[in-house]
């Protein structure tokens, strides 16, 4: 049987401000789907016979993640949550662990959860090509098909024929242009997408072999287990003692069974701007546009409108994003450099690095309208049957106004409810709660007044989300 593993971190620092520390582009829909790229990744195993996917991402990302499968109303096999960032390699020797407790031993299958594939069938194909090898103990990679020479990848020499694919000679490093031009004019180099399929025990084997620190870190993190919801944590402090290093390096590059099946499905892993325009639906002028986009004498430019009008008059070959709260012009040529821009803002300590002013909770989201020195107006969307945390603030108010769908409103041990065009007056250090009871989505405004009106003066009482 194959499980999927679907690998969910990452922030996509090339793609800001559309993508961001909170919400980063595994999460958004970038290519003109209706899905994101999370949502693409899990819709393209139907029709592989497969186990319900396991995700592995970062805490922060829990909640996002969790929402995005309900959405496609698929059954999962649990999300993992990372303590901590440490590479491909310890992440799939805890899904690995995972996989072999109940005396099983399926074959995984390791996806990144931010490519796009446009050729389903042809992906399903190596898959089920690589599952055979897989079978056999090969720890099989997928090569992409190359169709021009690409700096921004590194590569995978194949050696000799074996059954459906090739035994890999060697990984190769990002090349510069030359080399890469002589790569592809080979045909005996493919692009390394990242993606594995390989039996977990077979894996835990040559990573023991290879790497027995690594191993030894995941063992140790998995003795303590703690299941929370759809979500399962191990032990912080051992997975923290865990190496930083990629599959690649601790075992591909070493073990003797290493097989590679070439992949030609319209692969592309969105790395940067260009990449984004390239797989995105152009007009006849080459424009990729999205949102309201007004265009005269513009080629080959790539446009994302989020809430107000984009024109443009006389440009070619530009990225232009316009988000709620930022604005970025590049040259499509240059837009790699993005990542500098996000440097600046992190030594800055700017919030636009982490959060889009659009920020997504576990019971909805909420949007920040307007600010000043003693107020903030933020308009907040909660979903049906879900429920904020009781709370209280030590220096805000807050006054709710319903737009639209029903309140319940929990104010110091008393409930009331709230429709359309009511209000209500939360005075400081009043315990409170919001809940939605209704069957539609509340949506309200919400009024904050006081001489501190940061996110960390709240204190939770109860949150049916775990959080502290």
């Amino acid at each position: 049987m194959i499980l999927p593993v679907i690998m969910a971190g990452g922030s996509g620092t090339r793609l800001w401000p559309l993508s961001r520390g909170n919400y980063p582009k595994q999460f958004l829909a970038l290519d003109g789907s209706n899905h994101t790229m999370l949502q693409q990744t899990i819709s393209r195993l139907s029709g592989i016979e497969h186990a319900p996917a396991m995700l592995i991402c970062n805490e922060e990302h829990r909640f996002i993640a969790a929402e995005q499968v309900r959405q496609l109303n698929v059954e999962h096999s649990g999300i993992f949550l990372e303590p901590v960032g440490r590479n491909t390699a310890p992440a799939i020797a805890l899904a690995a662990f995972k996989a072999i407790e109940n005396k099983q031993d399926p074959l995984l299958l390791v996806l990144a959860a931010d490519h796009v594939i446009e050729n389903t069938a042809a992906f399903q194909q190596s898959v089920t090509q690589a599952a055979a090898l897989a079978e056999q103990g090969k720890l099989v990679t997928f090569g992409i098909v190359g169709n021009k020479p690409e700096t921004g990848y590194g590569y995978i020499k194949r050696g000799e024929q074996y059954q459906a694919g090739f035994v890999v000679d060697r990984f190769v490093e990002k090349p510069n242009l030359a080399t890469a031009n002589t790569y592809i004019e080979s045909g005996d180099y493919y692009w390394n997408s990242g993606m594995f399929l390989l039996k977990a025990s077979r894996y835990l084997q040559e990573l023991k072999a290879f790497r027995p620190d690594i191993y030894n870190a995941c063992e140790h993190a998995m003795q303590v287990q703690n299941d929370d919801m759809d979500f399962v944590r191990v032990d912080k402090a051992a997975f923290e003692l865990c190496p930083d290093e990629s599959i690649d390096y601790a075992v591909m590059e070493h073990t003797k069974d290493a097989v590679v099946v070439p992949m030609d499905a319209g692969w592309n892993d969105v790395g940067g701007f260009e990449a984004l325009w390239e797989v995105s639906q152009q007009d006849e002028n080459g424009n990729a546009f999205k949102g309201d986009v007004k265009a005269v004498d513009t080629k080959n430019t790539l446009v994302f409108g989020e809430d107000k009008l984009v024109a443009t008059v006389g440009v070619e070959n530009l990225v232009i994003v316009n988000t709620k709260d930022a604005v970025l012009v590049a040259h499509k040529n240059e837009s790699q450099k993005v990542k500098a821009i996000v440097q600046q803002l992190k030594n800055e300590q700017r919030p636009e690095v982490k959060f889009h002013r659009e920020v997504y909770r576990p019971w909805g989201k909420y949007d920040s309208v307007d600010c000043g020195e003693r107020f903030q107006v933020k308009r907040i969307t909660v979903k049906p049957g879900a429920k904020l945390s009781v709370q209280m603030h030590h220096h805000r108010a807050e006054h709710w106004i319903v737009v639209s769908g029903t309140a319940k409103v929990h104010l110091d041990g008393q409930e009331q409810y709230l429709t359309e065009n009511e209000s209500v007056y939360i005075p400081i250090t009043a315990v409170h709660a919001l809940e939605n009871p209704g069957k539609v989505d509340l949506e309200l405004i919400e009024v904050q007044s006081g001489s501190y009106l940061g996110e960390d003066d709240i204190v939770r009482f109860e949150d049916r989300y775990g959080r502290s």
